[in-house]
Formats: structure tokens, sequence, C-alpha cells
């Protein structure tokens, strides 16, 4: 397999957990309330008006993807946006922008 296809793989792979975990508004919301800076699990419950063991289901799916990192502290942990899984989020879109070379229908459709 070629560099720039494997490259392309590991994009898209990357793409589909970067947005299954944006597939959802609580997420959206978190993803929200993080991008002025860290905040506390407790914080985010309260904010969000919903149980904890919903929100660390959430927090969960954005971690796993790469979103977002936490920092236990005591008994709390608090949760920050990871700025280089945001800059990968905008490579794959700008991957996806880049396809648009061959706008409009095919030959063989003629």
């Amino acid at each position: 397999m070629m560099i720039g296809m494997t490259t392309t793989i590991k994009r898209r792979d990357s793409g589909v957990n970067l947005f299954h975990a944006l597939s959802d508004v609580t997420r959206l919301e978190i993803l929200e309330r993080l991008k002025d800076g860290e905040q506390c699990v407790c914080d985010l419950t309260e904010a969000l008006k919903t149980g904890q063991s919903r929100l660390s289901f959430h927090l969960k799916v954005l971690k796993d993807a790469g979103l977002i990192t936490d920092r236990p502290e005591g008994r709390w942990t608090y949760y920050a946006l990871n700025q280089e899984a945001l800059e990968e989020l905008e490579a794959v879109v700008q991957a996806l922008q880049g396809s648009r070379r061959g706008v409009g229908s095919s030959s063989r459709c003629r």
C-alpha cells in the first residue's frame, strides 16, 4: 500500500470516530462549554441539567475520540478541549473539500 493511501485510510478512520462523537447534541453542548476553558465534571453536570452517569457516557465518547482530555484533581475530574484533535478534524474536513476538483457529472454518464 502506498504511503498516501495509508494516510488517507488513517484520516478516514479518524474522521469516522470524530464525526460519531460530534453526532449528538449533548456532546456538542459539552464541547461548546469547554471552548472557554477547562471545566469540572460537577460544573458540566449542573450546566447541562443531566445526571452524572449520562454525562459520563458522553464524556467517554468524546475522550475516546480524542476530542477532550481529562485531569483528575482530588475527587473531581476536569475536562478540556484537545486542540490537536480539533486540528485533525479540520484536516479531515479540508481533505473532503479538496475532492471538489471533479465537480459535475462524470464522462461515463453522458
